[in-house]
């Protein structure tokens, strides 16, 4: 496997760049968004969907893949890419995050986190040295350091207590990641503290990665406070490697990021709209269920090249999502992936 980034062009009026991520499953031209495929699959779409918006990058997710097929049923594929059927590039978040979204199924010690199944309750064991493992055995092309994101809304001292930890783990990602030419990204925290965000990413970038990535936002707070944060984390992170924002989806976050200096994005928010009939425009985000395009004759969006807009109206829209038929669901999903992509 190969992994590398170069930095092709910068804007004159901002950080605003664009570059490629080579991988051994192709290059990736950025900024780039990544649809979440958390199970191995992004919700309503198939591979060839995916294809034809021309996404190069989607992200998966180790914890649910480890606890659903398994490991042993993905190994017995050679992997995810084999598994699923993508033989394009795959990003695997390292389960932290499910630290934040099921903490009422975790116990967090220095040595790591016990999980508790939400699927069956069974209970589970994971340290930054397993999270390598399980990622490492996926085959994915860019994997992500286990970290420990600070709660929304938790104490100083909290925060600091979390992100500390985060720099102790990636450490020990670092230390036990095999370097078979799958990059290891490590992961700023520091909750909402510009002082604690400045110190992980220094902390982060003499640990030393393949690229980074900033964790820990749009997890509750304003739209503000997250580019605050983002701006004070990337103020710490070097040019020649690729930067990511985790978890940020909507297309005005997206401009103001890309602003900024960053590569990547993640966020299940485009696919998760769609499937609740909140589809993009360039004059915001519609709700296809309204009355008003019970005999709308036009696209979502003019000029659109999407399938759904290249051969569907919004009243053919509008009926699916009353009748509650499944294409529907996929028809609002690729348009609002197309939209981001464009």
């Amino acid at each position: 496997m190969v992994f590398s980034f170069k930095v092709d062009k910068t804007s004159r009026e901002d950080a605003a760049r664009t570059g490629t991520l080579i991988t051994s499953h192709g290059s990736v031209p950025t900024p780039v968004f990544a649809p979440v495929g958390s199970q191995g699959t992004v919700k309503s779409l198939g591979p060839d969907d995916l294809h034809s918006l021309d996404l190069p990058l989607i992200l998966c997710n180790t914890y649910h893949l480890y606890l659903r097929p398994g490991m042993d049923v993905i190994g017995t594929f050679g992997g995810i890419h084999s598994f699923m059927g993508w033989d394009r590039v795959i990003l695997t978040d390292s389960g932290g995050y499910q630290l934040f979204s099921l903490a009422h199924l975790v116990k967090v010690s220095e040595e790591g986190v016990t999980f508790r199944s939400h699927v069956d309750g069974s209970e589970h064991f994971f340290t930054p040295e397993k999270a390598m493992e399980v990622q490492e055995a996926l085959g994915a092309d860019i994997i992500m350091n286990f970290d420990q994101p600070p709660v929304f809304g938790c104490s100083f001292r909290e925060a600091q207590e979390a992100t500390e930890r985060t720099h102790r783990w990636a450490k020990r990602c670092r230390e036990s990641h095999f370097d078979g030419g799958q990059a290891l990204f490590g992961i700023v925290q520091g909750g909402l503290f510009p002082e604690l965000r400045r110190e992980s990413a220094k902390m982060i970038v003499d640990t030393g990665f393949a690229g980074y990535a900033v964790g820990g936002l749009s997890l509750g707070e304003g739209k503000e406070i997250t580019y605050e944060m983002a701006r004070e984390s990337v103020s710490c992170l070097p040019g020649e490697s690729p930067r990511y924002l985790m978890g940020v989806g909507a297309p005005e976050d997206l401009l103001e990021a890309i602003g900024m200096g960053i590569d990547m994005f993640d966020s299940a928010l485009p696919t998760r709209l769609g499937r609740n009939g909140s589809l993009f425009s360039s004059k915001g985000r519609i709700n296809i269920r309204n009355s008003r395009f019970k005999y709308e004759e036009n696209a979502i969006e003019p000029g659109c090249n999407c399938y759904t807009c290249s051969s569907f109206s919004l009243a053919y829209l509008h009926h699916l999502f009353k009748c509650e038929e499944l294409l529907a669901y996929r028809l609002a999903t690729i348009h609002n992936l197309r939209f981001l992509a464009d």
